[in-house]
């Protein structure tokens, strides 16, 4: 019996700033033997709120900056990248994945009323993106999408927390018409907002189903890697994990233990946009 490939080359991430690192937290439990390459373009943060040719440009040299390192294949791990420059994705000569497909299939799978939120950086709403996946799979869906800028600082500077005010005054005042509509499923269009997701949980209710878009690009990515003998079977304990960001931030080390779940002390790389 012959023994089933095995690919021991990294998986590469990337992101627009650290938000991405909750799709690393996601693969780590995933695909704990596989070693990940990410890059946080923090230097160049935020993508969301730039023209469409910027953000195109950016995603290509993130992507170029990735297939240095040899990675078998790439999740643009941003809402943003993935709603308007899917077609940089598409070009590359190796696997990709966005955000956008995996949590728009699972939103309409999982939707009881066909009444579907999206909440996404102001780019990524603007673009539809979420809507036509959405309506590919579920035509009679109705989709309610919301730009929710304040998001990505409220979570960066840590007032996240189910108790704060900050918030849950944020997330009522862009939620509110989303609770009037009667959506039963939220989609997390962006992968800072996992980490709100217990305050958007507790306003919206319950009943509501909250869809992680970064957790179900990580799903996909595992899938997809058995599926084409690209696991990495080689490696029997923990796989690798290397840090690259085009400016390392002021508490870098907190930010990123934030989003990543654990903390990150070592192989972090700042790299100069200039390169890219």
């Amino acid at each position: 019996m012959s023994e089933k490939p095995s690919d021991s080359r990294p998986i590469g991430v990337f992101d627009s700033g650290l938000g991405g690192l909750t799709t690393v937290r996601q693969l780590l439990r995933r695909l704990p033997h596989e070693h990940i390459v990410y890059f946080g373009d923090t230097g160049r943060v935020p993508y969301g709120t730039r023209g469409e040719d910027v953000i195109r440009r950016y995603a290509a040299q993130d992507c170029a900056f990735l297939m240095q390192h040899d990675v078998k294949i790439i999740i643009a791990a941003c809402g943003t990248v993935s709603s308007v420059a899917p077609n940089v994705l598409k070009e590359l000569p190796l696997p990709t994945i966005s955000v956008v497909n995996p949590a728009s299939r699972v939103a309409a799978s999982v939707t009881k009323n066909g009444i579907i939120g999206v909440l996404g950086t102001a780019a990524t709403v603007k673009s539809g993106s979420y809507a036509k996946a959405v309506k590919a799979a579920k035509p009679d869906a109705k989709i309610h999408a919301i730009a929710c800028p304040m998001f990505v600082p409220i979570v960066e500077n840590g007032w996240n927390g189910v108790k704060d005010e900050v918030a849950k005054l944020a997330v009522e005042r862009y939620l509110q018409p989303l609770k009037d509509a009667g959506a039963d499923t939220v989609i997390l269009g962006c992968t800072h907002f996992p980490l709100l997701a217990p305050v958007i949980q507790n306003f919206l209710g319950d009943d509501v189903i909250l869809v992680d878009a970064g957790e179900e690009a990580a799903r996909v990515c595992q899938v997809q890697l058995a599926e084409t003998g690209m696991l990495n079977r080689e490696n029997e304990g923990e796989g690798d994990v290397n840090f690259y960001v085009s400016d390392q931030p002021s508490g870098f080390s907190t930010l990123a233990e934030r989003f990543l779940g654990v903390p990150v002390k070592k192989n972090v790389h700042v790299v100069d946009p200039g390169t890219l």
